[in-house]
């Protein structure tokens, strides 16, 4: 199997793994969103751990570790920065529990499109005809769901407008992407340890009283883990378009699990919504599919 292959291979994978942690965070019952954000915070550091390794990226965390002692700007934007990821962390295993994964899915497929609008507002980046048709029939459906009912869901909101600035943030940094996600997670840590041991059961208590999360946890840092490392591995075989490209199969999976597996019904008149949004996020496929196919040639 070519390198290419794998890296597809790699990045399909770790799209359903994402998924499935969509559907893993409701069988983990009595642990809140909350906890189990916590969990899965603590059990990433092995293995962002293990990848910079594998990457021999550790002296750059050096480098960045010795930057802090005089740089309190840049203490600051990685504590923006960590922020930023922690709140959706937390929403992406909050949402199924509280009936709201529909709408987070909602949110990834829109954010792609923002991030177009931003490219344009931002960095001045000039929009195809066919992103600027993508964006207009996006906006129709958002319009129709605030027509509908008067209001935008806040869960959608926060995903993809809460992204953008995470990832603008990434970029002025001009640090690795290992090395920002590592700084990440050890400064969501101290919070993650805080919300597991300020709880009214101790940690303890619940592992004895549940005996079954004995198993669950640990599998939920496993696969948030595979998911992880094959999501990096991909992003280093794959040409940067298509990698972009098939970024666009995790929405699809969530809003399927949110729907067959999480029982979270559509309102008949909300596929007015969805179905422009689709066409928009299928338009912007077909161009990177195109745009690819161009650049291998």
């Amino acid at each position: 199997m070519s390198s290419m292959k794998r890296g597809v291979a790699l990045s399909v994978f770790s799209s359903c793994l994402f998924a499935a942690i969509y559907y893993y965070a409701t069988i983990l019952h009595p642990l809140s969103g909350e906890e189990i954000f916590a969990w899965r915070v603590v059990l990433a550091l092995p293995a962002l751990a293990l990848l910079i390794s594998r990457a021999r990226g550790w002296e750059e965390v050096r480098t960045i570790h010795g930057r802090l002692r005089s740089e309190v700007r840049l203490g600051a934007l990685l504590l923006v920065s960590a922020a930023l990821i922690g709140v959706q962390l937390w929403l992406f295993v909050w949402a199924p529990l509280h009936g709201k994964a529909l709408d987070v899915s909602m949110g990834y497929f829109l954010l792609p499109l923002v991030m177009v609008v931003v490219g344009r507002v931002a960095y001045k980046e000039r929009l195809t005809r066919i992103q600027t048709v993508a964006v207009l029939v996006a906006a129709l459906g958002v319009a129709h769901e605030l027509f509908r009912v008067n209001s935008f869901s806040w869960a959608t909101a926060l995903v993809m407008f809460g992204y953008p600035p995470y990832f603008m943030l990434r970029r002025a940094l001009k640090i690795g992407p290992l090395s920002t996600l590592w700084f990440d997670m050890l400064l969501i840590a101290p919070a993650a340890v805080f919300i597991l041991y300020s709880q009214d059961i101790s940690v303890l208590v619940q592992f004895t009283q549940a005996p079954r999360l004995l198993g669950l946890v640990p599998v939920l840092g496993l696969i948030s883990s595979a998911a992880l490392i094959l999501y990096m591995s991909a992003s280093r075989m794959l040409p940067l378009g298509l990698f972009g490209l098939l970024g666009y199969v995790e929405p699809v999976l969530l809003f399927w699990v949110a729907y067959l597996f999480l029982d979270e019904g559509i309102d008949p008149s909300a596929w007015l919504t969805y179905i422009p949004i689709w066409f928009a996020v299928a338009l912007m496929a077909a161009e990177g599919a195109r745009k690819w196919q161009r650049e291998g040639r």
